[in-house]
């Protein structure tokens, strides 16, 4: 991938050349030009078309969004019902991610969502233990983050 992003910047720099016009708009004009190139040239590259892991990331950016928004609604219900009837609760995510950083990112998405909270990953970081506002089902919320959160973690990193 890294290699991909340097020839795509030596073909937009060699298009300003070409172009004689030393302007962002011809560097950005080589630039898809470049990925235009890269997309064509993908079966004599040895790595994954680069421009796949950022539309992937750009995906992972809005599925933060909408559950941040969807948990921000779901918070809002249960502090202005009349009666407070929640179920607090900590629960335990078994993970499949491997890496730190890949840790470090679930925990962080999962704590910037409004009624969760990352609380610890465990030794053999397996599990991540998380607290949440109102639990109901932990199955349910344990499936819910493995199908949002951590598939496109794994998307984006794998």
């Amino acid at each position: 991938m890294p290699l991909q992003i340097v020839f795509n910047l030596i073909i937009a720099i060699m298009w300003m050349f070409l172009q004689e016009d030393y302007t962002f708009t011809q560097f950005f004009v080589g630039y898809v030009v470049g990925i235009f190139l890269l997309l064509i040239m993908q079966r004599f590259i040895p790595d994954t078309f680069y421009m796949k892991r950022v539309f992937r990331i750009i995906k992972l950016i809005f599925l933060f969004v909408k559950e941040l928004i969807l948990s921000n609604i779901n918070i809002l219900k249960l502090v202005y019902k009349p009666k407070l009837n929640f179920q607090p609760g900590i629960f335990a995510l078994p993970t499949d991610l491997k890496s730190n950083w890949e840790i470090t990112l679930l925990a962080n998405l999962i704590s910037l969502t409004p009624g969760t909270l990352s609380i610890a990953v465990s030794h053999d970081h397996a599990y991540l233990y998380i607290h949440a506002m109102d639990i109901p089902d932990a199955e349910e919320e344990i499936n819910s983050i493995k199908e949002t959160f951590e598939k496109a973690i794994l998307e984006v990193t794998r």
